[in-house]
């Protein structure tokens, strides 16, 4: 098999075939944006590897031909630019954005959140999600054939939040109204979107949640709570991705088995 063919297990493993499709990640270089990358190039797609360092980029693509590494800050407006520019000179154009890029900012309820703090979790989370959005739709509007598809990674705390995570679980709760936005708004151009909204891959940001022997619930308890491998999470993704340009999903949950989601606490 050369590098350019794909096994039947890996087209299962994505959902339906890729036919090369051009998939940006942002937050590529850790977590479930690296699996997503790295699922995605095995698969057969054709990658464009978004993060903030570049030698962690590098060493997820692994020197796949198939695979563009464009570090960036989906903070700056004028590198998000950069970014989808890149990739379209490069592939020729873009068909799936995954919006993964984020972080779990301050712990603390809102009168004990700074302001500095506040604003820079909600700037990654929800306006560079805006701002990446943003550049993949004026691309797949201009792009011939026109649409493409752009995947949210949302969270369980857009459902239901965490004690003391007031500005990711506010930021989250913005990414559904990004989401439903994109998809009325791009609907006339072939554009859907969708949101995944995973709880307890074992990645390491989840990892900081159990530093001190458990994550903080409703109650006051701190409990070690059950995760998922970060690779189903990813296969999940890719699902989504590898949809039929006449079929979306909405919004998608996932979790690790018994972990406190319905009725946490």
């Amino acid at each position: 098999m050369n590098n350019h063919q794909q096994s039947p297990a890996q087209a299962t493993n994505a959902g339906h075939e890729s036919d090369s499709k051009v998939l940006v990640v942002t937050g590529a270089g850790s977590g479930i944006g690296q699996a997503v990358a790295q699922a995605a190039l095995a698969a057969g797609f054709r990658v464009v590897l978004a993060g903030r360092r570049e030698a962690e980029l590098a060493a997820v693509a692994a020197g796949s031909i198939h695979a563009l590494v464009v570090p960036t800050d989906v903070c700056d407006p004028e590198a998000v630019e950069a970014l989808f520019t890149r990739a379209v000179e490069h592939f020729g154009r873009v068909d799936i954005l995954f919006n993964n890029a984020g972080i779990f900012g301050p712990s603390g309820s809102v009168e004990e959140i700074s302001l500095a703090d506040w604003n820079a979790t909600l700037t990654v989370n929800l306006t560079g999600s805006m701002l990446c959005a943003a550049a993949a739709i004026r691309v797949m509007k201009a792009q011939r054939p026109q649409g493409g598809r752009i995947i949210n990674n949302g969270s369980i705390s857009a459902h239901s939040p965490r004690p003391k995570s007031a500005a990711y679980t506010v930021s989250k709760h913005a990414i559904s109204g990004l989401t439903k936005s994109i998809e009325l708004d791009g609907r006339a151009f072939g554009i859907s979107c969708g949101q995944i909204d995973i709880g307890n891959t074992a990645t390491d940001m989840m990892a900081t949640l159990d530093v001190n022997s458990g994550a903080l619930q409703a109650d006051g308890t701190l409990l070690v709570e059950p995760t998922f491998s970060v690779q189903e999470a990813a296969r999940t993704v890719l699902f989504m991705a590898g949809l039929p340009a006449n079929a979306n999903i909405g919004q998608l949950v996932i979790t690790a088995s018994g972990m406190p989601f319905i009725g946490r606490g």
